[in-house]
């Protein structure tokens, strides 16, 4: 009788620590999440729909749009490819400096975005290691769209490689070896081998890499320089906006970063959903 007591004392306290632990889990999304996109939203259509739409008519501000836009297009295809590179030669080959690799593909993780910022700085700006040299060549890259470029890849280059690492090593390289031994070409090996395999985790890396690039804020801020029409991107632009009492324009902006945010997230759940829907046919066969 005291075992089964016992039991189920400790049945309803299991049950009361999962309520508690999902109520202190919703709580906590609501006020971190949830609270912040709905005053984004109200804020931005306070003063109705017209003036919300006439901030987009801003000339500074579809140029933060279109160079955040740029950005991303330079940024993200570039991580794709070095992603690719990275995770293949470390999934499919052993070599010296191996694990010195993967710690400097994690590195944008581990330090401050501002200090890759000012690295650049040091790098490039006027007072650099290469300042006088591209002075003297008329190339231009901190305070200018390369450098915001430079900044943008640099903290956003560890997510497709990071995705496709660890899938890569767990498939192996079997199938590929098999290819290679029936005359596959190494193009086709990959074109028609291992990129249907790690298809999901690219796209997922993609999407994570391209939503970072679009709301990054701290390196882009220290190499842009701020030059109204020409440096900012949109998370520069509503800082400006709002630091200039702007309100309406700067949750404006905001909202289009936020509905990107809220786009990344749906297309997450779907891929997700996706891979979950074949690793389930795969164990029914």
């Amino acid at each position: 009788m005291k075992t089964i007591s016992n039991s189920k004392s400790s049945q309803k306290e299991s049950k009361l620590v999962q309520y508690l632990l999902i109520v202190t889990a919703v709580t906590f999304l609501l006020i971190m999440l949830v609270a912040p996109l709905i005053t984004i939203f109200a804020e931005a259509f306070r003063k109705g729909y017209e003036a919300y739409f006439e901030s987009f008519t801003n000339e500074y501000v579809l140029q933060a749009i279109k160079l955040t836009f740029i950005t991303a297009a330079i940024a993200v295809p570039l991580n794709l490819i070095f992603g690719v590179a990275a995770s293949w030669s470390i999934a499919k080959y052993s070599f010296f400096g191996k694990s010195f690799l993967i710690t400097l593909i994690d590195l944008p993780f581990a330090v401050s975005p501002v200090i890759s910022g000012f690295v650049y700085v040091l790098l490039f700006g006027a007072q650099g290691w290469f300042g006088h040299w591209l002075i003297a060549n008329d190339v231009q890259i901190i305070f200018a769209v390369p450098g915001i470029v430079l900044a943008t890849i640099f903290v956003t280059f560890p997510f497709v490689a990071r995705e496709l690492i660890p899938l890569m090593q767990e498939q192996g390289n079997d199938e590929e070896q098999a290819a290679l031994l029936l005359g596959a070409s190494g193009f086709q090996t990959f074109w028609y081998v291992t990129l249907p395999n790690i298809k999901w985790g690219l796209i997922y890396g993609v999407i994570l890499c391209n939503a970072r690039a679009m709301g990054e804020f701290g390196a882009v801020s220290v190499v842009s320089g701020h030059i109204q029409g020409v440096t900012n991107t949109m998370p520069l632009q509503v800082e400006i906006l709002y630091n200039e009492y702007n309100f309406v324009a700067a949750f404006a902006v905001s909202t289009l970063l936020a509905i990107l945010a809220l786009l990344t997230l749906v297309l997450k759940y779907i891929l997700e959903w996706k891979v979950q829907r074949q690793l389930d046919k795969l164990d029914k066969q």
